[in-house]
């Protein structure tokens, strides 16, 4: 079972697969008028992220 927490504690770009921790300093930070913030893919600069913690 510690590896399904270990793995839910991940966030994963879907464009391009870089995966790092959620909330870890390796993503971008995006604040979006209207939206509020979205994480932000390092590699390929895409928002469609599935987050972790």
């Amino acid at each position: 079972m510690a590896s399904e927490s270990a793995a839910t504690d991940r966030s994963r770009c879907v464009n391009c697969g870089f995966e790092a921790p959620g909330g870890d300093d390796a993503w971008r930070r995006l604040e979006v008028p209207g939206l509020g913030r979205m994480t932000q893919c390092p590699e390929c600069e895409s928002t469609n992220v599935i987050t972790g913690r």
